[in-house]
């Protein structure tokens, strides 16, 4: 039985683990990370690439152990979020559930409550966001709450970190307290085969005990729950009772009576009694301010040209905030490698051990380390715009162009993370329910330009085009977009077309961002990358500077080094785009790395000195070649990791090598014809 309780000795001194459950858009989150703070740590569940976030709490001299499941509308495992949500409650893994609700949207939220204490979860209900619920002039009994639903109902306000103790105090209490079962009775029509669906499992050797109970079972099959019956019918007499749930279904079927959506009926119809009860609204404002920002930004005509000036804003916020820092950074890694260039000779070190440190080292992490600045104000401005609620305004007005290129809605929501990581982004294509959709957004999510691609535009549009280089960046993120809207439409030729589906998206109200929750994602974002920097970065760069030095005895970082031989092999390739030169060529190469490595990569073979590496570039660059290498770095290949997640996501090397062909072609053509079309008006 799910939450089941510690037979082996004294809760008092056993481990608990908690779970947080919730829809999207509830808070849950916020939660996690007020309780968890900086314990906590992220990994993928077992078999799956969906995320998984562990903490822990101190709580009362003991550590809690606390679960973020995957937010999720319902236990029907129609996306992979909602099959892992599922698939733990089911496993028993939680002591107790604590349930993040929306008290501005009771009624849809307690559908996921009511389905969890069907499956048997030990339920603790977060009625999370009260303030907002006060300010809408909802009136919520929350004790009446708690009466009638029979499990803790605590009122919290997690952007404010409000009533966080008490909900883990309701929580430890209920996973060390008595069970109390849960049932709702679905009429006589659907309660008699159920009673038989029930008898039968109980007498089936291997699934009366694998489920939360015999009725959850019974339930499942007779709704037709996919997940279930793929399990069930592994089963030995498991297709017997699928045979005779079918049955049930057409024998209901001749009187009219849908069974799965009787089940609907019936939980809701539980629903709108309770909060009928313990709920009311005194006034009739609502959400006042989002449906007045709504009527603009969710037009049908200015909605994307709104999104537009929105990103533009993005990117003027970001380059005029970080553009000091970016000096600070990169003037005191200069003074830092001229120094040491002094200093360790004085101290007998060899030319060799210098040159690692100041041509490798510092050159190299230098470079990258200047673009911190960057990706700070970027990620900042992102997660403002995550936690004010516009982002699924975006997903929302895109539906419509999504649906001309042969996509469901959901799948711009990829497409929308990829601006931030392509990893995640093609992860999330999980929650797609069709496969040709998810193979879609796979191949063409990595023209998506990720935030690892930016030090590089920001390299050489600072280079090239100073007084221009906001709109140079923002042009290489709308051609990623345009390649990535292209290769949907030529991919949808070839892979067969599937039953379309409804698209379905929350559009949470507008609210000031918490900064607790603001600077937890942005940290969590920037660490990510400086783990890179101490790791992939870090050894590409020491990789780059051994092949710029071998064979020993040749100039450093030149033609005849080993780095020069392969590349100068290779650079020709480039001839029609402008940059048919063994450096550029080289950083192209360990590119594939880490995007960022094409920097740092720059920064070592063209051993900047007075004037920095911007100066050192343009005696291989002219702007047009210039932009045709940004173009080549935008499409050429995705990283090591992004690759290996296509390969995970699609289960197929063919796909994968599909892919990779297919964008270094696509890029390759592009950045020629960016150089010889621009030759042309030059």
């Amino acid at each position: 039985m799910l939450g089941r309780t510690n037979l082996e000795g004294d809760w008092g001194m056993g481990p608990i683990e908690l779970a947080l459950a919730g829809n999207p858009n509830t808070g849950k989150t916020c939660i996690f990370n007020n309780l968890t703070g900086a314990r906590q740590n992220v990994g993928n569940w077992p078999g799956v690439t969906v995320e998984k976030k562990e903490g822990t709490i101190p709580f009362q001299g003991r550590s809690v152990k606390l679960v973020d499941l995957p937010g999720a509308y319902s236990l029907s495992s129609f996306s992979e979020d909602e099959a892992v949500a599922r698939q733990y409650l089911v496993n028993n893994s939680a002591n107790a559930v604590i349930n993040v609700v929306d008290s501005c949207n009771l009624r849809r939220n307690l559908y996921l409550t009511l389905q969890m204490m069907e499956a048997g979860a030990n339920v603790v209900i977060a009625l999370n966001m009260m303030d907002e619920a006060c300010r809408s002039c909802i009136n919520i009994d929350v004790e009446k709450l708690a009466a009638l639903f029979g499990v803790p109902v605590v009122p919290t306000v997690a952007a404010k970190g409000q009533g966080m103790q008490e909900v883990v105090q309701a929580a430890v209490d209920r996973a060390t307290g008595p069970r109390r079962p849960f049932k709702i009775e679905y009429g006589p029509a659907l309660e008699k085969p159920l009673a038989e669906l029930e008898k039968s499992i109980r007498s089936t050797a291997g699934l009366d005990k694998k489920y939360p109970s015999n009725r959850w079972l019974a339930l499942k099959v007779l709704e037709e729950d996919e997940g279930v019956i793929e399990e069930v019918k592994e089963v030995a007499g498991g297709r017997a009772i699928l045979a005779r749930a079918e049955r049930a279904r057409a024998a209901l079927a001749q009187k009219g009576v849908k069974a799965d959506s009787v089940l609907i009926a019936k939980r809701y119809e539980y629903i709108d009694s309770l909060v009928a009860q313990c709920a009311s609204e005194a006034c009739s404002t609502g959400n006042v301010l989002s449906d007045k920002i709504d009527k603009v930004a969710t037009h049908r005509l200015f909605g994307i040209p709104v999104f537009f000036v929105v990103m533009w804003l993005l990117f003027e916020f970001t380059f005029r905030l970080s553009g000091p820092f970016i000096t600070l950074v990169e003037d005191g890694f200069s003074r830092l490698g001229a120094w040491l260039a002094i200093a360790l000779p004085g101290m007998n070190a060899s030319g060799l051990f210098t040159s690692f440190v100041v041509d490798g080292l510092v050159a190299g992490l230098g470079t990258v380390m200047g673009i911190v600045p960057v990706l700070v104000t970027l990620f900042l401005g992102i997660t403002l715009l995550e936690d004010s609620g516009y982002m699924a305004r975006i997903a929302y007005i895109m539906d419509k162009p999504m649906r001309v290129m042969g996509l469901n809605g959901k799948a711009f929501i990829p497409f929308l993370l990829g601006f931030g990581c392509n990893v995640p982004a093609i992860m999330s294509t999980r929650t797609l329910e069709s496969k040709r959709d998810r193979l879609l957004a796979i191949i063409a999510n990595p023209f998506i330009s990720c935030t690892a691609r930016l030090p590089v535009y920001i390299l050489f549009a600072s280079a090239f085009f100073p007084a221009q280089k906001m709109p140079v960046v923002m042009s290489l993120y709308f051609i990623g977009l345009a390649l990535a809207i292209i290769t949907v439409k030529v991919f949808s030729k070839v892979v067969p077309e599937e039953k379309d589906e409804v698209f379905l998206i929350e559009l949470p109200p507008y609210r000031l961002p918490a900064l607790k929750g603001v600077v937890t994602s942005l940290w969590e974002k920037i660490s990510d990358f400086l783990k890179r920097v101490s790791t992939v970065i870090l050894a590409a760069v020491i990789a780059v500077w051994a092949l710029s030095s071998l064979p020993y005895g040749v100039e450093y970082a030149s033609r005849e080094s080993l780095a020069g031989q392969v590349s100068s092999f290779i650079a020709p390739i480039f001839t029609w785009a402008g940059f048919a030169n063994w450096r550029a060529t080289v950083a192209l190469i360990f590119g594939v790395l880490a995007k960022e490595v094409v920097v740092s990569t720059l920064g070592v073979v063209y051993k900047a000195g007075e004037g920095g590496l911007g100066a050192a570039l343009a005696a291989d660059f002219t702007p047009l070649s210039a932009f045709s290498f940004m173009t080549m770095t935008l499409l050429y290949a995705p990283c090591i990791a992004t690759i290996a997640t296509i390969r995970s996501e699609t289960k197929s090397w063919k796909w994968t090598l599909i892919a990779l062909v297919y964008g270094f072609g696509v890029a390759w053509l592009l950045s020629v014809l960016v150089h010889q079309v621009g030759s042309i008006f030059s």
